[in-house]
């Protein structure tokens, strides 16, 4: 199994960027899928969820900023953040719920 997550940067508080998590190994249709993020000194949290079959959940902390979606086809995950602030800085990781399959992480950093 692996998970290989890309699409972080650097952007200016109020921007947006797009995650990808692309899977390979599993059944992804059958899967559910989570992001988590870890700032420094933290602990790593949960972000968003999705199941198999499309339900979404979120943090309060990220409610109607990010989107949780996928694309079977793709065994893609993605992570749409918008309206990023400063405190969404951390490294996100792409992860299979209910598993200890972690995917790599990728680095979000938000500037005031």
């Amino acid at each position: 199994v692996q998970l290989q997550a890309s699409g972080g940067g650097l952007v200016q508080a109020g921007g947006s960027l797009r995650l990808s998590c692309v899977a390979s190994g599993i059944i992804f249709r059958i899967t559910h899928m989570a992001w988590y993020r870890q700032a420094p000194g933290n602990q790593r949290e949960l972000v968003a969820v999705i199941s198999s079959g499309g339900s979404t959940n979120y943090a309060d902390s990220v409610k109607g900023r990010f989107t949780i979606s996928k694309d079977n086809a793709k065994n893609t995950m993605y992570l749409q953040m918008n309206s990023l602030k400063p405190e969404d800085t951390a490294v996100y990781y792409c992860k299979i719920l209910a598993s200890d399959f972690w995917g790599t992480g990728t680095q979000v950093t938000v500037s005031s």
